[in-house]
């Protein structure tokens, strides 16, 4: 009898493969974790050698780091002792300041003492220009009325110098009705003239001033021109002989102004010098009313006059200065210009004085 087979059930036979798979599961689980503790275990022990020279390294720069910090605090108290030195000598500078503005004159004093100096340097000025003048006047003295000697701006001195006097009749007065009234007078009126006194002294005062060693001449001038001392005509006198250069002023004072006025015939005796001065002073008082040839007409008016005048310039040799004293005359408003040109074109002074110079 053949035995019956039970029946298979899908159940149990799950149930078996389920098992079957958890437990590979945990076999396999366990394998893992065996691995890797013995890997673990197998890692050899780490070297703190390597560590320590690292750690001292470190330590090795950080005392570098600190000396340098050591090092950049000491130069910053050296600069920070030197600022505070550096203010302590500005605080005392600015103290010895104030001290020395404290204990110094007041503006007004300072002001004072300041004026005071420069009227002591104007004193020494005028004590230094009197020793020059006295040096000046070694050959002879200018006597005038108190202090005249007024700042004129004239170039004095030289090596030859030479005098042209105007002796002509407007020398006599500023206006010209005065000067016909005194030309028909006795020669001692006119020769008191004001006008031609104060010419004379004009001449009396450059004479003063002519430097030792030094030579000259003096012409009076008219209708010719001719030399105060009559011997002496085309020659140079020396300053150093007193009593002819005396004798030369007081001959002056012995002319009488007459005539017309040939300024041309004045500046030929730049020329005719020899050798030629080197400084001249022309006295006058107007243009000129002849030239070198005899008028045509008794009268002459101004534009001719002035054509007189600029062919008397013509004659002045190049290189040598013309002083020109102008006294005034009244009817003559071109004079003052024109002689002024002189002066310009020379390079010499022109002095218009006053009626109580010098």
């Amino acid at each position: 009898m053949r035995r019956q087979r039970r029946p298979l059930s899908a159940f149990s036979l799950s149930f078996l493969d389920i098992m079957s798979c958890g437990f590979g599961a945990v076999v396999l689980l366990f394998l893992i974790i065996k691995h890797q503790t013995d890997v673990a275990v197998a890692v050899p022990p780490y070297d703190l050698g390597v560590e320590l020279e690292m750690l001292g390294a470190e330590l090795e720069a950080a005392r570098d780091a600190l000396a340098a910090q050591h090092a950049q605090n000491t130069t910053d108290e050296s600069a920070l002792a030197a600022a505070a030195a550096a203010r302590d000598a500005a605080q005392a500078a600015l103290g010895a300041a104030r001290s020395a503005r404290d204990g110094r004159p007041s503006r007004a004093a300072e002001i004072a003492r300041l004026r005071a100096s420069i009227r002591q340097a104007e004193i020494d000025k005028r004590g230094l220009e009197a020793q020059i003048h006295e040096k000046s006047r070694a050959v002879r003295r200018f006597a005038g009325e108190g202090n005249r000697e007024y700042l004129t701006g004239i170039q004095l001195g030289g090596k030859r110098v030479l005098i042209l006097l105007d002796s002509s009749a407007s020398m006599l007065d500023e206006r010209i009705v005065n000067v016909v009234r005194k030309r028909n007078m006795d020669e001692a009126t006119r020769r008191a003239s004001p006008k031609w006194q104060q010419a004379l002294a004009t001449v009396d005062w450059i004479s003063a001033r002519f430097p030792p060693g030094s030579r000259y001449q003096i012409y009076t001038f008219a209708e010719r021109a001719r030399p105060a001392l009559a011997d002496t005509a085309g020659r140079w006198l020396d300053v150093a002989d007193s009593a002819r250069l005396n004798a030369a002023v007081a001959a002056t004072r012995e002319v009488v102004p007459n005539g017309g006025s040939s300024l041309e015939r004045a500046l030929l005796v730049v020329s005719e010098l020899d050798p030629p001065p080197d400084n001249v002073y022309l006295v006058t008082d107007g243009l000129p009313t002849l030239g070198t040839k005899p008028p045509a007409h008794n009268t002459i008016g101004g534009e001719a006059r002035l054509r007189l005048f600029e062919r008397a310039v013509t004659r002045i040799p190049e290189g040598i200065p013309v002083n020109v004293i102008l006294l005034p005359m009244e009817g003559d408003p071109m004079a003052p210009a024109a002689y002024w040109q002189i002066a310009l074109y020379t390079r010499g002074a022109f002095l218009s004085p006053a009626s109580d110079w010098p």
